[in-house]
């Protein structure tokens, strides 16, 4: 039986950008997903090295709590030094960035 197709002619699209028009929620959403990256980013580590979260836990002398915690986005606000901790216990270094915020047009528009 073939399933049918369902499709909304980028309604849906349309309401997103709508939504992130706004400065506050886009740099919320911005937020949100750059933590996610994070989160993802430490799983792969970890799988990759094959280990469990309770041998990463061992390595970096946490608990388990802990490491589901950093991988489930539960934390809220890490500190570096437990993510330095994990980082060597990966085997990888932690690398803090900043670049320019992406701006939105009504920002430029405000600015301007």
């Amino acid at each position: 039986m073939a399933r049918k197709r369902v499709t909304d002619n980028g309604a849906i699209m349309k309401w997103m950008d709508e939504q992130l028009a706004d400065p506050d929620r886009r740099a919320r959403v911005d937020e949100l997903l750059a933590a996610m990256t994070l989160e993802q980013e430490l799983v792969g580590l970890r799988e990759r090295r094959g280990l469990t979260q309770v041998q990463l836990a061992q390595r970096a002398g946490l608990s388990q709590p802990m490491i589901a915690k950093l991988e489930s986005g539960k934390m809220k606000n890490y500190e570096l030094r437990t993510l330095v901790r994990v980082a060597a216990a990966l085997g990888v270094e932690v690398k803090v960035t900043f670049a320019p915020a992406r701006r939105t047009r009504s920002r430029k528009k405000a600015a301007a």
